[in-house]
């Protein structure tokens, strides 16, 4: 079942994957534009998951109006932006330098997506807590 793997398009040939894989405390959520010259991409556990799901709802009714940012702190801690200009933009930046921007036309797909992996994450996190036991 895992790692479990999704690509988002758009309309114009622009990807986002958003992937989960097993980790030691349950599962990571890993972030990335393949069609991006940069190649990052981020990590982000099941905290960061459900903050960034909200963000991108809170994101998509903000606009055309700005919104305060996010941060989540942790082992994968991250700060969420939401960028105006030249168009509305989501940008994920990881604790550890990584930075993904997503476009809002991935918006919807991507909340959708981060509703499903947050499920799979939290039993990930269920079964890795139960082993521990």
């Amino acid at each position: 079942m895992f790692p479990r793997i999704r690509e988002i398009t758009d309309a114009f040939g622009g990807r986002l994957r958003v992937s989960v894989e097993e980790h030691p405390s349950g599962a990571l959520i890993v972030i990335e534009r393949p069609d991006a010259t940069t190649g990052d991409r981020v990590l982000l556990d099941g905290y960061g998951c459900d903050v960034l799901a909200g963000f991108v709802m809170s994101s998509r009714l903000a606009v055309p109006h700005s919104l305060p940012g996010e941060h989540v702190d942790g082992s994968f801690g991250a700060a969420f932006r939401l960028d105006l200009d030249p168009a509305a933009a989501i940008c994920v930046t990881e604790r550890g330098g990584g930075e993904v921007e997503i476009p809002s036309p991935f918006w919807d797909r991507l909340y959708a997506e981060l509703c499903l992996v947050s499920a799979h994450a939290r039993e990930l996190a269920r079964r890795a807590e139960a082993r521990v036991h």
